[in-house]
């Protein structure tokens, strides 16, 4: 049997998305179904079957996941311990000792992952140049191991100080403590970073082991339901840095998978941008839980070496690289009700799939965005999902009536109206924060931005957020509700490393840095070839920057042969355009050096993923009355088949447009265009 099946899953808090592309035939296959928490690969082979994909033609199977994230977000992980230098069994409770938000009287940080009990120091001790102060003691080792046995331990951490310059000391302990504990999960720092933050590293390791036996578990399962379907190809995880890892990696850094999920459709739009010439591009996806932005500029999107889990103000910090986005606890299924004191909130609560909007009939009682969508008219009963769930529009407006609207005085006969209105306004302010986070906060004008939205929720509201922000043009890829599973079918294979550096910017600085840079090269190269056969087809590096005295620092991205007079001139470039100024007058020094390089594996061309339709003159398959912000009324609208709109073909707005996987509703006064490659492009009216 031919292998000509490229396979992409993408399993969110909602929904559960694929896609297959037949290299033989160049067709792609497309499907969705709800998220199975019991199970959650039932949910990729139960949209597998609905595209009626033969996972016995596959011949590569790229997947993505939230269940790292959950694991963390709900406390659910392992039972872990950590193990670190005399002295510092404290350091994660301590952490960096700062307080991100001054003025609350009740703040308090999430809770560490590692309780206090489960916290143990070794003598051992390596100094700042890699030379050992303090051998490390075996002994006590051994009999902590057994002592861990007893306490029913699941995962290990080993963190120990300046580990980044000498791994010797926790690579003995790993292995000591692999054999005293051969049924645990064990990780070390210096495993997963190499770089002399010893908080963010002891932080880092101990989120590993905290996942690692879940994620052990699960990647097994995973791959072992697919070849139950007599699937035997190639099954990569998808990385929160933009690539694919091999399962190896996968189980032995899970940290890598903690934004597996949205990072795709970051590829997809990075990839449409260069296509169509579009230099800056906002990537939004709004799907059933949350919503998220990234930006892409010059057709690349930032990859930042640090995460909060959690966020910066409660959460806790790993050193993964990962791709730079701005998370929003707002989707399609963000409930909408009113407090204890009488606000009216939208999320970040969601009804999940588990029971859904109130419309899904699945035993949903509070109304949500998508309640509300459904009940002005702009999503369709007959259409979700190619009409496999049907939705219920009266029971979705009897739950936005006696929760929302009549608490809020709102009993009058278009009080419904109101209320689901101001559920998408909310939602809608919810998410032109993020925006404006992720651009305007960094110094960025939005205004020359194109706003490219995906996500089953995503073109719902983009012609809504492009006004609240002035941003002229909207850009919605084909296939918007399953494009994240697009973007992974494009996603490369990519490893990034990173060491530290540090020394004033200078002509020796720089020849350090390039010694390390040729070790990371080889160590790139050796695990691209090791893990998945691949040879490195490009790459980059980059240098972290800062004025010395500073703590946090800026990343520069350098070419080969880069002097120090191109670097410090790139230096003030990115500095001033973020923060304002530069400091002529102050010393700027080098902290580290970060590279990634990149193999490449089969993908399909962006032409495969459009389909247009050869209608000469397509009429609306319907029309139907759909409440509209401006002029706050219902009105009469023409709702048009994506899949029947031909290259050229324009719309004006109001306008509704269907299909498989999301709807695209076009204000009054918008124009939409279909583009060359499938996508619609539309021209927002800003007056």
């Amino acid at each position: 049997m031919d292998k000509t099946y490229l396979i992409a899953a993408d399993t969110g808090g909602t929904f559960t998305d694929v896609v297959a592309f037949d290299s033989s035939s160049g067709r792609i296959s497309y499907g969705k179904a709800l998220t199975s928490y019991s199970n959650l690969a039932d949910g990729a082979l139960e949209g597998l079957e609905y595209a009626d994909v033969d996972l016995g033609r596959g011949y590569l199977f790229k997947h993505g996941t939230t269940h790292v994230i959950n694991a963390f977000i709900q406390r659910n992980g392992a039972r872990t311990a950590l193990v670190t230098t005399k002295g510092f069994s404290d350091l994660l409770e301590i952490r960096r000792g700062n307080r991100p938000v001054p003025f609350s009287l009740r703040y308090r940080r999430d809770p560490v992952l590692v309780a206090r009990d489960l916290r143990f120091d070794v003598d051992e001790r390596i100094d700042a140049k890699g030379n050992v102060v303090v051998p490390l003691h075996e002994g006590d080792l051994q009999a902590l191991g057994d002592r861990l046995a007893g306490l029913g331990v699941e995962a290990v951490a080993v963190a120990f100080l300046n580990a980044y310059v000498n791994a010797e000391h926790e690579q003995r302990a790993v292995n000591i403590l692999r054999k005293r504990l051969p049924n645990a999960y064990i990780t070390s720092g210096s495993a997963l970073s190499r770089e002399w933050y010893e908080y963010e590293r002891t932080s880092t390791a101990a989120a590993n082991a905290y996942v690692g036996p879940q994620m052990r578990r699960y990647v097994g399962m995973f791959d072992a339901r697919l070849k139950q379907r007599a699937f035997n190809g190639t099954f990569y995880m998808m990385g929160s840095n933009g690539g694919v890892l091999s399962t190896d990696r996968s189980i032995a850094e899970p940290i890598a998978l903690v934004e597996s999920g949205p990072v795709g459709g970051c590829i997809g739009a990075a990839r449409y941008a260069a296509e169509l010439r579009i230099d800056n591009v906002i990537a939004f996806d709004m799907g059933g839980t949350t919503a998220k932005c990234a930006l892409v500029m010059n057709a690349q999107f930032d990859v930042q070496p640090l995460y909060y889990v959690g966020g910066y103000d409660h959460g806790f910090p790993i050193r993964t690289p990962v791709i730079d986005i701005v998370e929003v606890g707002a989707g399609g299924g963000s409930i909408a009700r009113i407090d204890n004191g009488g606000d009216f909130t939208v999320g970040p609560q969601s009804a999940g799939s588990e029971p859904g909007p109130v419309a899904f009939g699945r035993g949903g009682v509070e109304p949500t965005v998508t309640d509300a969508n459904l009940v002005l008219g702009r999503i369709g009963t007959g259409k979700f999902m190619g009409g496999r769930l049907t939705l219920d529009v009266e029971r979705a407006r009897q739950a936005i009536a006696t929760r929302i609207a009549e608490p809020l005085g709102f009993g009058n006969a278009d009080g419904v109206d109101v209320a689901a209105q101001g559920i998408l306004d909310l939602a809608n302010v919810a998410m032109t924060n993020a925006i404006k986070e992720i651009s305007i906060e960094r110094g960025y004008d939005v205004r020359e931005f194109a706003l490219f939205v995906f996500g089953g929720s995503g073109p719902l509201f983009g012609t809504q957020l492009a006004r609240a922000l002035s941003i002229p043009r909207v850009v919605v890829p084909p296939h918007p509700g399953n494009f994240s599973c697009l973007g992974m079918l494009l996603a490369p294979i990519r490893v990034d490393l990173a060491r530290t550096v540090v020394g004033e910017v200078s002509a020796d600085t720089l020849r350090e840095a390039e010694v390390v840079f040729g070790e990371l090269e080889a160590e790139a190269r050796s695990t691209l070839a090791r893990e998945c056969g691949s040879v490195a087809t490009s790459g980059e590096r980059s240098l972290e920057m800062r004025y010395r005295g500073q703590k946090h620092s800026v990343q520069i991205r350098i070419g080969r042969g880069a002097t120090v007079e191109t670097i410090l001139t790139k230096f003030d470039e990115n500095y001033s355009s973020r923060y304002g100024h530069v400091n002529a007058d102050c010393a700027v020094e080098i902290v580290g050096v970060r590279l990634f390089m990149e193999g490449d594996v089969a993908r399909p061309g962006l032409e495969s993923f459009g389909s247009s339709s050869q209608v000469a003159n397509p009429t609306p398959s319907s029309k139907r009355v759909v409440y509209f912000p401006r002029p706050f009324e219902r009105v009469e609208t023409e709702v048009w088949d994506r899949s029947s709109l031909p290259v050229g073909f324009k719309i004006s707005g109001p306008a509704i447009i269907e299909e498989y996987s999301s709807t695209t509703v076009l204000l009054p006064g918008d124009v939409a265009e279909i583009g060359r490659l499938g996508e619609i492009l539309i021209s927002c009216d800003l007056s």
